[in-house]
């Protein structure tokens, strides 16, 4: 029974539905946050959902500030930008706002805006999380506006690190947000290409998940319900951006995608992270480019597990009937097949691609794929997504 052991986390309290940002007021005094800073990202930050939100702390006389500088690709600049306002401006708490970007990066102002270590001392690695002052993070609350990461639920944050142009991932039990409040509402304006991206981001964490190693029978549980709602609702999302129940349905999925990952993920995620750090593409969407040939990678090791699922979200065909309709999905959503689609004007040399091989067998993704992925295997990997054989 040695290989039945395991230690299992669950998420925190998350108020869903459509309209729950109403709640957002009460949500800071259940917090005990008086003085919260609001972190979301440009693009939002001129938009009439930002705005609308804000008037609801207005009109509860909730003072507060507002930071911005959030790349798609958070950097550690934009943190230490991030975390000399929420000092200046006295805050107790962080409002995360926003996509993945927006609730990584607050949630890493909340944690690192108490502690005297750099931040990099807290990679995911080991126990290194235990190195933290815990009493010195602040409170979360993390509103999503798109369906895919699930960091709302999520005790950590990507950083990318600016000189070696890779992702980290810094950990802490105490990052995971207090309150979530999940309001499909909000993602009514996600353009299609967000859409699409976030949306397989979603799909790739479920099926990642559910494909590492390991006994937690919850996670694939969960993993395998969110797939089924990605292939059901995404569609429908991405054909018409007002659809409320796909919204909802998608903003499930995400959650429990992120939910599902501390499993473990995989050579989707692990190709996915150098390319991001290194050509600034769309998380989400990197990930539906390497998806079938990291699929098709791991046969051997998950096709019984892989037909299993497909069986229950009512694809027929096994294994094979699965990777048919993960290609049909990208299709539906004008996911390029290969990187040179997603990265105009892309021109590998074999110095770069050995270079992101190297990143790839080295991210802490890596080790959560069913099969090992050498340095042999990650060039292998990245010569089909760049050729689409």
């Amino acid at each position: 029974m040695t290989s039945l052991a395991a230690k299992w986390n669950y998420p925190t309290t998350v108020r869903f539905g459509a309209g729950r940002i109403s709640e957002l007021p009460e949500a800071l005094k259940d917090t005990g946050i008086e003085r919260p800073l609001f972190v979301t990202d440009p693009g939002l930050a001129r938009l009439p959902v930002v705005a609308s939100t804000l008037k609801l702390l207005d009109e509860a006389r909730v003072p507060y500030g507002v930071f911005s500088e959030v790349k798609p690709n958070p950097v550690e600049s934009n943190l230490a930008a991030g975390i000399e306002l929420f000092r200046a401006g006295k805050h107790d708490g962080v409002i995360a706002f926003g996509g993945g970007s927006a609730l990584d990066l607050g949630k890493l102002i909340a944690f690192q805006s108490g502690q005297t270590r750099p931040v990099w001392d807290f990679e995911d690695i080991g126990d290194w999380w235990t190195r933290a002052d815990a009493g010195a993070i602040a409170p979360i609350i993390a509103v999503p506006t798109t369906a895919g990461t699930g960091s709302e639920v999520g005790r950590a944050g990507v950083l990318t690190h600016e000189a070696s142009h890779t992702k980290k991932v810094i950990f802490h039990p105490k990052m995971m947000p207090a309150i979530v409040i999940a309001d499909p509402g909000l993602s009514v304006g996600m353009p299609p290409f967000i859409t699409a991206g976030t949306g397989m981001d979603a799909l790739a964490h479920c099926l990642e998940a559910y494909c590492a190693p390991g006994y937690h029978p919850m996670a694939d549980g969960i993993a395998v319900e969110g797939m089924r709602l990605v292939f059901e609702n995404l569609p429908r999302a991405f054909a018409n951006g007002r659809d409320l129940t796909a919204r909802a349905n998608m903003m499930s999925a995400a959650a429990m995608g992120a939910t599902a990952f501390q499993k473990g993920l995989g050579a989707i995620h692990s190709l996915s992270h150098p390319i991001g750090a290194l050509y600034d593409t769309h998380h989400g969407m990197t990930n539906a480019v390497f998806m079938p040939y990291v699929l098709a990678f791991n046969r051997d090791a998950v096709d019984e597990r892989v037909a299993r699922a497909a069986s229950y979200i009512g694809i027929k065909g096994g294994f094979d009937g699965f990777a048919r309709a993960v290609r049909k999905l990208r299709k539906e959503l004008n996911v390029p097949d290969t990187l040179p689609g997603l990265i105009k004007g892309l021109d590998m040399d074999r110095k770069r691609k050995m270079l992101i091989a190297d990143m790839a067998v080295v991210d802490p993704t890596a080790g959560g794929n069913p099969v090992k992925l050498t340095k042999k295997a990650a060039l292998m990997l990245l010569e089909e997504a760049i050729t689409g054989i």
